[in-house]
This record gives structure tokens, C-alpha cells and sequence, in this order.
């Protein structure tokens, strides 16, 4: 392939101005005439009325206006000079007066560009006095000035103040960050600014509430943004972002939803300018039928970059442009003819897109040729915290089921191989030296400390219990055929009244015969019912009356019984455990229960079942240093005894948090209340005001635990935070 290399000028700063003017000079030879030849004799700054003009004397004077242009970026004015060539025997003319740096000249052919490098952009009048010409510089707004000015997304449309609904924070596809605001309605204005490496958004005639008044830390998202500040001030709302690293931002609304997007730029190498779109300057181009060789030279003598074309690019093209950046100009020609391009620092190859990718074919073909040709070398590698077989595998495409994961690409060559000795943990690769330099690059990644977390819980179980129970018993007996004394005290007239512990000792007392006999005159038998676990197995206090005749032939028993627990308890488990980064780690501790089981033939067999305490974490520490916790936690207890065995109360709690180093997150709490009040009586009876509490008992139970898990995780940096 062979291939025209055209340079551009040596002049750089002013070249691309030159080259701009070949342009539109090349548009119009066709009806430009030749006038007579004259030079130019100086060129000068003066002030006059207040403005600056140029002043460009010439040996001859000009039959009519010269034709220019302007450029904003960087400030400059280009005027052809058609018939004139340089007298003043260089092309950079030092000014350095008002707005004006300097002058290059330029001379093609037939004609003179005159290129003025301005401070600032300006517009200008031409006009002939003599034999000179005179530029009257016209300042107008710059550029950058304008930049800086915010962008109105939205105008105002609301005449009163308006509250902001909701501000939130989502990550986006590809790692873009999106600031979502709910609007009160669709008629907020909306102001968008960058200021240096920030955005500032202001909603105008807006209210903020204060619990949105406050300062987001979003910077754990993975996006370009970092902090979100939403502030109020004065009758407007400002919110500053703050995003990091190379970005882009756009915004759209739709209905009340305001949505501010910033994704991060991704750098191509084979872009002309890189940020979003295209970036270069613009610039104005028209053109009827020309060369496309000499239309990718106009491109190239604009731009700082060195073009090659391949002798395979012909043809023509009719082309307009105007205030188009040259990036998209030269994009433009290219998809016109099918043409493609190669850039390689600040050189580019053009050339057909099939011709470019045969080129690239043969480069890969030949690379390939080469490498089954090399000298094989020799490497050992030794292997500090990463094991040699599980490295080994990975380089010849084996499974691993290590830390290393599972890789069923082969990275060393077709003639690579690799042996590994575990005693002293050494790798041995024999490849080629540029696949041993990526082995190298690769197992200096690898071949690193594992992190370390200390993962410190705290489990607290907290129970507080109330109980109340009060029962009677109630009975009579009749004994006029029994003799005895008479015991108790006289109540008065022909009573006695007796008193004792409990049923039976009253019964004793007053020689009602046998605990049988007095046990069987029981009508009522509701003493307080204290089998509640409120009760922590307690036993009711008693107290007996008997009341009987003189003749100790009649006898009314009452048993009163009664208790109130209060009672209040916490329990506190502490495991610990450390463990490398994103390994699982699991400490437990209890007991096994036996319960039967009923086999295929009908035997039954013992089987255990665990009640125990169980932490089961796997942690892993992101770059920015917090630890993301997946958890298992089962707090198990004995409970009851079932004929089948005991029964397990089980507490369990499966989530994953991040926490930051050091930090304490609550992972999970369950509270429970119950509440009972139990009532057994006689009916009728036991309705009865005041005497109904003689056939009934009630029993009232209040019992509330609590579960908190606490986690603590600490990145173990030095030997000695693990001891």
C-alpha cells in the first residue's frame, strides 16, 4: 500500500487559520480575476475614536473589499488578500498593542491570507483609504463569558412560593448517577449551571422542607457523584452536586419529575477529541466538487494532527458546512466515502475501512508468526499468600475451585507450559518473554495479603414477666354423730371460727376425720392457678378458716390461695470471630437433643437435633473501606418436653448491611408482647358481687421479650489487632 504523507505547516498556532482560508479561496478561483500584483508593505495597530484599527498598507490600492472570517476559538480574523504578496519579509508580524497580538502572513500561489491573533473575540469593518486597508475592531460577548452563565432548563411559571416533594438518589445503567426531584407541579423553573468540577441546580420560586434540607453521601453507589446539597436561599431552592473524575451530565423533566443524570465519559483512543460528542473547533466550510485529498489536507493544516492518506483514497465530494466542529467535519467526509481511520498519537491513517482492516489482519497474522517462532524463556515466580497449584490451573485454563475461582481461558501461548512445586510454593513458566512479562503483571495482582475482618456480635435477649393469681376453696361437713372437743374460738353465741395453713390442717384441727372424708365436701375447688411460665414455677400462698358449731357437728371450709411474680431477665451472648475477606466464617456453641425417630421397619432409632448459638458471616471489604456483611444468626434454646422429646424455640435472622469499619448496625430485632387473663368459676355463682370471687379464681399473665443483634466489624490492617 502506498501512502501520501502531507505534513502540516511548522507554524502550528496560525497554520490552522491559513488553512481555513485555503478553503474558501480554493471555492473561489473559478471566478476570481487576476488582478495586478502588489505587496505588503506593514502592518500596525492605531487608535482611533475610540477604537482600534489595523492598518495594512500596500504598495497598490485595492480595487474592491477583501472577503474574511471570523473565528471565536481562539479569537481570530482572517482576511484574503487576492493579487498581493508579502513585502515584509516575514510571516509573523509582533504587535502586541490593545486586542491585538499579532499578525501572520501567509502566501499561496496568488494570493495572501492575513491572520490577526486577538486577545479577545472580535467583529470587524473593512474599509479602503489609499493604499491601505482598514480593520475597525468591533468587540463582541465572549464565548467563555456566555459558558458560564446558567443554562435555563425550565422557565417560571408559578407566581407563588412552592414546596419540593421529594428528593432521591438512584444509580443508573452504566454507572450514571441520577438525581430524582418530585416537583410540586410542572411550572417550576429550573436553573442548571456547572461551576468548576460542580454542578449547581436552582429551582426558582421554590420552598424546601427541612427534613430535605440536608447533605447526601452517595459516594458508595459506584457513580460520579458524591455529595448531594440541597440548601434554601432566598426565594429559591440550590442544590450543589458534587460529582469526581471525568464526567457528563443531562437533564430531562417529565411531568413533575426532575431528573439530573451524570454518567462518567469513557476515554476512546481512537477519538479525535475526547468528552462528549465532538469538542474540536468549528469551523465553516463549502465547497463544489473537490478532491477529497485535498479536503482531508484543509482538515488536517486546521488540526495539530499529522494525516497519511493512502493512495487508495480518490474521488470528490460537494460539501457545506458552517460552525461545525472539524472532529464532525472530518467524521463527515469519512462516512461519505466509506473511509476509515487510525489514530496513533498525533498521527492519523486514512485510508478505506476493508483496506484498513486487511492492514490490521496482516499486523495480527504477522504478530502470531512471530510468537511461534520466539525463543522460549524460563521464569520462576515464588508464590507468598496465593497457592502455586491453584495459579497453575488458572494459566492453563484448568477448573479451580480455589480462591482463585474458576477460569477455563488458557493465558499462556500455544507453546507455553508450567509446572508448580508445593513445598516451597514456586511456579516455573517457560513461554514467551512477552506472555512471561503478563504472567509477571498478573501474579503481582494475585500474589497480595488477604484482608482480615473481625466480626464482633452481640446478641441480647430481654424478657420481662408479670403474673397475679387468686383462687378459693370452698367446702362444708356435717359430723353430729362424731364426738370430740371443741375446738377454735367463739365468734359469738353457738359459733367458732378456726384458722390454719392450708385445707387439710383445718380439717385436722377441728377433728373432721380423715384427709379423704374433708377432701370429698369440696363444692368449689378453683385455687389460683400458678402454672403459667410467668409464675417461674412458684407455689401459691395459702391460708385456711374453718367455721363450725359448738357441738362440732356442722364445719364450712375456706381455703384461700394466692401469688404474684414479677420477674425480669436478660440474657447476653457475645461470639467473635475473624476471617479473611469474602470467606466464610461461622462460630456456634449449645447443645444436641435426642429425639426418637420411627425407621422403615418400625424400630425407632435416636436421632439429635441442635439448640445452640449460631453467627454465620461472610464479609466483604469495598474499596472504600466499609465491610458489606451477609449474616446468618440463629439464637436456639430447649423448650418444652414433648413425649416425642424436647422442643427447640428457635430465633433466626438472615440479611446483608454494610457497615463501615468500625461501625455498629443493629441487624435485626424481635419483640414480642402476650398478655392473658384467665377467669374459671361457677356459673350463677360465680357472678355474684363480692361472695362471686368465693367460686372462682382468675389468673393474669404479662410476658414481653426482645431480640437485638448487634454487629461490630473491624478491617484487621496489623498482626497485632489480631492478637
Amino acid at each position: 500500500m502506498k501512502k501520501a504523507l502531507q505534513e502540516t505547516s511548522r507554524m502550528g498556532a496560525w497554520r490552522k487559520s491559513w488553512v481555513l482560508a485555503s478553503a474558501f479561496s480554493i471555492g473561489l478561483l473559478a471566478t476570481t480575476q487576476v488582478w495586478a500584483q502588489a505587496t505588503i508593505r506593514s502592518i500596525n495597530s492605531v487608535q482611533q475614536a475610540g477604537a482600534e484599527v489595523v492598518r495594512i498598507e500596500l504598495s497598490e490600492p485595492l480595487k474592491e473589499l477583501p472577503k474574511g472570517f471570523t473565528v471565536q476559538t481562539p479569537p481570530r480574523i482572517a482576511i484574503d488578500l487576492p493579487g498581493v504578496s508579502n513585502g515584509i519579509g516575514r510571516s509573523l508580524v509582533e504587535i502586541n498593542q490593545g486586542n491585538l497580538r499579532s499578525a501572520n502572513v501567509a502566501q499561496a500561489s496568488e494570493r495572501t491570507r492575513v491572520v490577526l491573533n486577538l486577545r479577545q473575540p472580535a467583529a470587524y469593518r473593512a474599509e479602503l483609504q489609499d493604499n491601505a486597508l482598514l480593520l475597525v475592531l468591533e468587540p463582541v460577548a465572549s464565548p467563555a463569558r456566555a459558558a458560564n452563565e446558567p443554562t435555563h432548563f425550565a422557565p417560571s411559571l408559578n407566581t407563588t412560593s412552592l414546596a419540593l416533594r421529594e428528593i432521591d438518589f438512584r444509580r443508573g445503567q452504566d454507572g450514571a448517577g441520577r438525581v430524582i426531584v418530585n416537583l410540586p407541579n410542572n411550572q417550576v423553573g429550573v436553573d442548571i449551571q456547572q461551576q468548576g468540577q460542580n454542578l449547581v441546580v436552582e429551582f426558582l420560586r421554590s420552598s424546601l422542607p427541612e427534613n430535605l434540607r440536608r447533605k447526601l453521601d452517595v459516594s458508595d453507589f459506584g457513580s460520579p457523584v458524591q455529595t448531594i446539597t440541597t440548601t434554601q436561599v432566598g426565594d429559591r431552592v440550590r442544590m450543589l452536586v458534587e460529582p469526581k473524575g471525568s464526567w457528563e451530565h443531562s437533564a430531562y423533566q417529565s411531568d413533575n419529575q426532575f431528573v439530573l443524570e451524570v454518567r462518567p465519559q469513557k476515554v476512546d483512543p481512537n477519538k479525535l477529541t475526547q468528552g462528549p460528542g465532538y469538542a474540536g473547533d468549528k469551523l465553516s466550510l463549502n465547497f463544489q466538487n473537490i478532491e477529497v485529498r485535498a479536503l482531508l489536507q484543509v482538515i488536517a493544516d486546521f488540526t495539530n494532527f499529522n494525516v497519511v492518506t493512502s493512495d487508495t483514497v480518490t474521488g470528490n465530494v460537494t460539501l457545506r458546512l458552517k460552525d461545525v466542529p472539524w472532529d464532525q467535519a472530518l467524521d463527515i467526509i469519512m462516512q461519505a466515502k466509506g473511509l476509515g481511520l487510525k489514530k496513533s498519537g498525533n498521527v492519523l491513517l486514512i485510508a478505506p475501512k476493508d483496506e484498513l482492516a486487511a492492514k490490521e489482519k496482516l499486523e495480527l497474522e504477522a504478530k502470531a508468526q512471530i510468537a511461534s517462532l520466539e525463543t522460549l524463556r524460563t521464569q520462576a515466580f515464588q508464590l507468598n499468600y496465593t497457592k502455586a497449584e491453584e495459579v497453575a490451573k488458572g494459566l492453563t485454563g484448568q477448573n479451580s475451585s480455589g480462591g482463585s475461582g474458576t477460569n477455563n481461558s488458557r493465558i499462556l501461548s500455544t507453546r507455553g507450559s508450567v509446572i508448580y512445586e508445593t513445598r516451597t510454593n514456586q511456579l516455573f513458566v517457560s513461554d514467551i518473554p512477552s506472555k512471561l512479562e503478563e504472567i509477571q503483571a498478573m501474579i503481582a495482582k494475585i500474589d497480595i495479603p488477604v484482608r482480615q475482618v473481625l466480626i464482633e456480635a452481640r446478641i441480647v435477649e430481654a424478657d420481662d414477666r408479670f403474673g397475679r393469681s387468686l383462687g378459693v376453696k370452698l367446702g362444708s361437713q356435717d359430723l353430729r354423730g362424731v364426738q370430740g372437743g371443741i375446738p377454735g374460738y367463739n365468734v359469738g353465741g353457738n359459733s367458732y371460727l378456726t384458722a390454719g395453713g392450708n385445707y387439710n390442717q383445718i380439717g385436722y384441727q377441728t377433728n373432721q376425720g380423715p384427709a379423704a372424708n374433708y377432701n370429698n365436701t369440696q363444692f368449689v375447688n378453683l385455687p389460683a392457678n400458678v402454672s403459667s411460665d410467668s409464675f417461674g414455677g412458684a407455689n401459691a400462698a395459702s391460708f385456711a378458716l374453718s367455721l363450725f358449731s359448738a357441738t362440732a357437728n356442722r364445719f364450712l371450709n375456706l381455703e384461700l390461695s394466692a401469688l404474684e411474680a414479677d420477674g425480669k431477665g436478660k440474657i447476653v451472648s457475645s461470639p467473635r470471630v475473624i476471617t479473611a475477606d469474602q470467606v466464610k466464617a461461622l462460630i456456634e456453641q449449645g447443645e444436641e437433643l435426642p429425639y426418637q425417630v420411627a425407621t422403615s421397619s418400625g424400630a425407632t432409632s435416636i436421632q439429635f437435633r441442635k439448640a445452640n448459638l449460631k453467627l454465620e458471616v461472610t464479609p466483604q471489604i469495598t474499596p472504600e473501606g466499609n465491610v458489606i456483611l451477609s449474616v446468618d444468626v440463629n439464637k436456639d434454646s430447649r423448650g418444652s418436653l414433648t413425649p416425642q422429646g424436647y422442643a427447640i424455640n428457635t430465633k433466626h435472622v438472615q440479611t446483608q448491611v454494610l457497615v463501615e469499619n468500625g461501625g455498629t448496625v443493629v441487624i435485626g430485632g424481635i419483640f414480642t408482647q402476650d398478655e392473658r387473663e384467665d377467669i374459671s368459676k361457677v356459673p350463677l355463682l360465680g357472678d355474684l358481687p363480692y361472695l362471686g370471687h368465693l367460686f372462682k379464681n382468675t389468673a393474669r399473665t404479662s410476658v414481653k421479650t426482645e431480640l437485638l443483634i448487634f454487629l461490630t466489624p473491624k478491617v484487621v490492617s496489623e498482626r497485632a489487632a489480631v492478637r
